[in-house]
């Protein structure tokens, strides 16, 4: 079924690696780490580029809805609404022993 689902997420700009995973804060929220800096829209636009990545969809998919200069963000992401509900729960499922191993 095609729709519309909303994400929350957390970006860490400046981080050392991209890395889509995990969540923090109150609610919680996805936690999305990038190497861009939060200046001039660039860790707007490596967010979009690695949830796209996470997702396996298209980068135009997503729209900032709320939180564009902040770093708790809400997005919207068109797609299969099932397929997109049960990747956003399994990206924010904290990391295993050996998936920290692997990093």
């Amino acid at each position: 079924m095609s729709g519309q689902l909303l994400i929350e997420i957390r970006v860490r700009p400046h981080a050392s690696r991209n890395k889509v995973g995990g969540t923090a804060g109150d609610p919680p929220r996805l936690v999305v780490a990038v190497q861009a800096p939060a200046v001039e829209g660039k860790a707007n636009e490596a967010v979009i580029k690695e949830l796209a990545k996470a997702f396996d969809i298209r980068a135009r998919d997503f729209i900032i809805v709320f939180g564009e200069l902040a770093r708790d963000k809400r997005l919207l992401v068109s797609g299969d609404i099932d397929r997109l509900s049960q990747r956003y729960l399994e990206l924010q499922q904290p990391a295993t022993f050996q998936q920290r191993l692997d990093l």
